[in-house]
């Protein structure tokens, strides 16, 4: 196998990925009363409706289309440039209704699934930007699976309807999340040398899992289970991915009872503490 050929491969399992995270979402979306589409979410600023205008809009940019023109203020939760950049495709649906917004983004993530099957071998390889720096298209891909599935599970939270777990997407986008806790780890929390923490993801299969890191150097790396822990945290997957995503708070999480902490207590609270990496 050449490696345009293994980053083909990853970019087909992306493809499916989205398709599947996609066909979810669009089914949230069914039947929503219009307050519901209104209701807000996690991400400040933005409603159930916003989510999927936020979605339409990465895709549009990524199918060559340019940004709408906004000169109204953008609002308070626009915090830099990024986010400025983005918020126009989202200003400008607000004047619409949710199945409008929601009948264009089953058309424009089915335009995009048509035109990233057509992708080839070479192509699935071209490094360039993606939010990481640059990447293999393939692997920008891979982001955009984590940034979908993390949007339908806003969406799912603010409308409280679970689902869209245990399938190809959520378990590409907590592995995004997991490959994140060596820097919270060893960054972010500072823990000394020497320790070893454990974490235990509850959920369905393909998204329950356990890994352990240590800290060598001050740098923390996967290490084998067998390693005794200095501090085990167990929370669910979806806590997992809304914690690091600066969804909710360590504190928020232990509040409703969904957060289990043994071993070192001042090492616990740096750690849950530092878990938000995206923000």
């Amino acid at each position: 196998m050449t490696a345009d050929q293994g980053w083909s491969e990853r970019g087909a399992v992306a493809t499916a990925a989205l398709a599947e995270t996609w066909t979810s979402l669009a089914r949230v979306g069914l039947d929503l009363e219009s307050q519901e589409w209104g209701r807000p979410t996690a991400c400040p600023g933005w409603s159930v409706q916003d989510q999927f205008s936020h979605l339409i809009g990465i895709e549009r940019m990524l199918l060559g289309e340019a940004a709408p023109t906004w000169n109204e203020p953008l609002g308070d939760h626009v915090k830099n440039d990024l986010a400025a950049s983005h918020e126009p495709w989202v200003a400008v649906r607000r004047s619409l209704d949710g199945e409008a917004v929601r009948a264009e983004f089953v058309a424009v993530t089915t335009k995009r699934l048509a035109a990233l099957a057509t992708r080839t071998a070479e192509e699935w390889a071209v490094v360039g930007y993606s939010p990481a720096g640059e990447v293999p298209y393939a692997e920008f891909m891979r982001l955009r699976v984590f940034d979908c599935w993390v949007h339908e599970q806003d969406v799912r939270t603010a409308l409280r309807r679970p689902g869209g777990s245990g399938g190809l997407a959520s378990t590409m986008a907590l592995d995004q999340v997991q490959s994140a806790m060596g820097f919270v780890v060893g960054k972010k929390a500072a823990a000394p040398e020497g320790s070893v923490v454990s974490f235990t993801l509850t959920g369905p299969p393909g998204d329950e899992r356990r890994f352990t890191l240590a800290v060598v150097d001050r740098r923390a790396t996967t290490v084998a289970e067998n390693v005794e822990p200095t501090l085990t945290v167990t929370l669910s997957a979806l806590d997992f991915m809304r914690l690091g995503c600066g969804r909710v708070t360590a504190a928020q999480v232990d509040a409703a009872g969904g957060l289990g902490v043994a071993g070192d207590a001042v090492l616990a609270q740096a750690v849950v503490n530092s878990m938000n990496f995206m923000f």
